[in-house]
């Protein structure tokens, strides 16, 4: 039988896009391999160099981040680490978090040098500003603890967790922050690909999804 040529084609479904939690990897132990010189001057009298209160990105500083690279502290620094409430990256992770997502995530740079004293390599202390509430709790199946005295409530991961996110709230965005788990980042498959492309080292993308 020949198909009727006004019926409609039913196309397929366009997936839904996959979203991860972004962070260091931990499967490498013991601390990355550098020293914070000019801590004291950083932490204006503060025990962690962090967003100024009520929003994320940098606190106003007199002077950029001096970083000593030297593997006689732990391994030498990967393309992602940890530094304070901030990630220390890589220019190669710049190169792909800027051109993906520059409205989400600033930079500062870094003087990086060496144990000769010889220049290290280019690096730079980044932030995520983005924050949404972008996860359907409905859907998810996720531990919510509430917070009666901060009028608030977080989600908890560990134990396991199923997120599904609301793709008319993450809309354009690729990288975020999410409003009831703001120390977490989460990215979608763009920004995992990208890494992966760039043989970025030291990344972890963990995805909150139960296994069919």
């Amino acid at each position: 039988m020949m198909a009727n040529p006004a019926a409609p084609i039913r196309g397929r479904q366009p997936k839904a896009r996959k979203f991860y939690e972004m962070d260091r990897d931990l499967r490498v132990r013991g601390r990355a391999g550098y020293k914070l010189e000019n801590e004291d001057v950083l932490l204006q009298g503060q025990r962690l160099l962090s967003p100024p209160a009520g929003r994320r990105g940098f606190p106003n500083l007199t002077e950029h981040p001096r970083l000593l690279f030297d593997e006689r502290l732990g391994h030498f620094p990967r393309d992602l680490e940890s530094c304070h409430s901030f990630w220390l990256i890589s220019d190669r992770m710049k190169t792909v978090l800027q051109a993906i997502d520059p409205e989400g995530v600033p930079f500062l740079p870094c003087e990086v040098r060496l144990p000769d004293g010889e220049p290290g390599p280019l690096s730079w202390l980044c932030d995520v500003l983005r924050i949404l509430d972008a996860v359907d709790e409905v859907a998810s199946r996720v531990k919510i603890k509430y917070l009666p005295q901060y009028n608030a409530k977080t989600y908890q991961l560990a134990g396991g967790a199923n997120l599904v996110f609301k793709e008319d709230v993450v809309g354009a965005a690729h990288i975020f922050r999410l409003a009831h788990l703001k120390p977490a980042v989460f990215c979608d498959q763009q920004i995992k690909d990208a890494c992966k492309a760039a043989g970025l080292k030291g990344v972890s993308f963990n995805e909150f999804k139960d296994k069919a």
